[in-house]
């Protein structure tokens, strides 16, 4: 007789063991296993890509899953997201910077994945979770009818099997279930990267001797931020780990810049010692230090399904992935893995699915598509600084206004609360994909000027405000009018942008106007002026 359990994990990565985290916490009775191909402990530094979090990934870990300790004490604190506009330049501090100046409210961290995914198996271990490492998974087979379905896998030198009411594929990009049962799409966004770990820290602040440089940021640790170094089609990003290594990776669109010129670390030095020398430089001086060379072509990917009445779901790599920029990954992975938990209460509880199963199955599909938008054909911008500091505040201002209030305020299963707000979520969706469709049009015709200033985020009262209210306690009531303050806030400053856009160049407002005005509520209202003096 087959050993079965409530839930298989087939994958014991950052989704797979965070999800069995959930569910062990919202259900202490629920017999669980994971399934982990790799074995335990995992290399630090030099183990997985997408180490950046952000306010929803922070989130889910620290407070969701109650990690908080293991961040403070064994991660880093983010320094939030840097950009500075340097293709061809050894200069770093004459150059547009964009970034802040100090720590914002909300917490994020900078997550060295080897430590953090040992840190999750042990606590599974320590949780009652069957956690096995070095487990191969060789066959799944769903069933239907309310039978349990069948994983057959290799495991300490026998073969294995085990029941389960629920398969939940977590195997990363093998997408085991989605190839089986043929849901893998692609989407509009093909784009590239290369990375790899140097056990050195890379220290931007250590590239300039320019006091006034260097004081402007407090603390004075920019190398603690997610650096990003911009140029048209591509942008390098700098992540350090809390092993001391520091992870270095170039995304590129491949029409600018093929995968050949990057499919190697010698080509890849090779291409930054044309558009990112300075970088070019320090990496030369730890050549000895390279820890890994990894590549992923084509790397964003689609599913027609993620979430299913028949008992199945994905999570993470395993159903969908957009882009590294802007860090999305763990937030796809604290989505999914809710609603995946939702489901499987909702299912123990007796209740109906295939109801609830789509209607999850919209949601998260909405989210997709609205964050897929903001790249999307805008990789030219990278190259942009008057066009990326407009973006990078519009996209943003959008992510902490709708889509983070669902997720801190626990409202992304809460059906009935998302009814009563349907119309603000549409619209806001609207309103950023004319607002992404504006943004493209202005890269066109962007003024490429790149003046040696900071424009800081954290100046921006508004958007400091907008960051600092996540972590506010709010009822349902609260909840819908914090959302329809912000839709309003939003509507005001898509008009703002438009009326920059507009003045600076010929470009037709009149759709953008049209959804801007669709939105536009009550008080309160917003500051006046809401982007850069710089770029205003």
């Amino acid at each position: 007789m087959t050993d079965t359990r409530d839930v298989v994990i087939v994958g014991g990565g950052l989704a797979g063991l965070t999800l069995s985290l959930q569910l062990r916490q919202r259900s202490p009775e629920l017999a669980i296993a994971v399934l982990e191909r790799r074995r335990h402990p995992v290399p630090a530094a030099a183990h997985k890509v997408g180490e950046s979090s952000v306010e929803i990934a922070a989130h889910y870990f620290d407070t969701v899953l109650g990690l908080r300790e293991h961040l403070d004490a064994s991660q880093l604190r983010k320094f939030g997201f840097r950009f500075f506009f340097s293709d061809g330049r050894r200069d770093i501090d004459r150059v547009t910077e964009l970034g802040p100046s100090g720590f914002l409210a909300t917490p994020t961290y900078q997550i060295d994945r080897g430590i953090f995914e040992n840190h999750l198996g042990e606590r599974a271990l320590a949780s009652d979770i069957d956690f096995r490492d070095g487990a191969v998974v060789r066959r799944l087979q769903l069933m239907s009818d309310g039978a349990a379905h069948e994983i057959q896998f290799q495991h300490a030198g026998k073969s294995q099997r085990l029941g389960a009411r629920w398969i939940i594929d977590a195997s990363g990009r093998a997408g085991l279930l989605k190839r089986q049962l043929g849901l893998a799409r692609s989407n509009d966004h093909d784009v590239n990267a290369v990375w790899f770990r140097i056990n050195a820290r890379i220290d931007v602040g250590a590239w300039s001797a320019d006091a006034e440089w260097l004081r402007r940021c407090d603390p004075p640790q920019r190398w603690l931020s997610t650096n990003h170094l911009c140029g048209k089609g591509y942008w390098v990003w700098l992540i350090p780990l809390s092993s001391g290594s520091h992870s270095v990776g170039i995304v590129a669109d491949g029409r600018t810049h093929p995968l050949r010129d990057l499919n190697t670390f010698d080509k890849a030095l090779a291409w930054l010692h044309i558009h990112q020398p300075r970088l070019a430089d320090e990496l030369d001086r730890h050549r000895a230090q390279l820890q890994d060379f990894l590549l992923c072509e084509h790397f964003s990917h689609d599913c027609a399904q993620c979430f299913s009445a028949n008992r199945w779901a994905m999570t993470g790599d395993a159903g969908v992935f957009l882009d590294p920029f802007y860090s999305p990954g763990g937030d796809f992975i604290a989505i999914a893995n809710t609603y995946i938990t939702e489901l499987i209460l909702r299912d123990r509880a007796g209740e109906p699915l295939a109801a609830l199963a789509r209607l999850y199955e919209q949601f998260y599909r909405s989210f997709y598509e609205s964050t897929l938008s903001l790249f999307v054909g805008q990789y030219d911008l990278f190259g942009q600084p008057e066009v990326m500091a407009v973006k990078v505040i519009w996209d943003y201002a959008y992510y902490w206004g709708v889509l983070c209030q669902l997720f801190f305020q626990q409202r992304l299963a809460d059906v009935t609360a998302l009814g009563r707000v349907r119309t603000e979520l549409m619209a806001c969706m609207q309103l950023n994909f004319a607002m992404q469709r504006l943004l493209r049009d202005w890269g066109v015709c962007s003024d490429p000027h790149n003046p040696p200033v900071l424009l800081d985020q954290s100046r921006l009262a508004w958007f400091a405000e907008l960051n600092r209210g996540l972590r506010d306690p709010l009822d349902v009531a609260g909840f819908i009018a914090r959302l329809r303050a912000n839709s309003a806030q939003l509507a005001a400053l898509a008009r703002e942008i438009v009326a920059l856009a507009t003045a600076r160049h010929s470009l037709d407002p009149r759709d953008l106007l049209t959804q801007a005005d669709a939105i536009a509520a009550a008080p309160p209202q917003p500051p006046a002026a809401m982007l850069f003096p710089q770029v205003a």
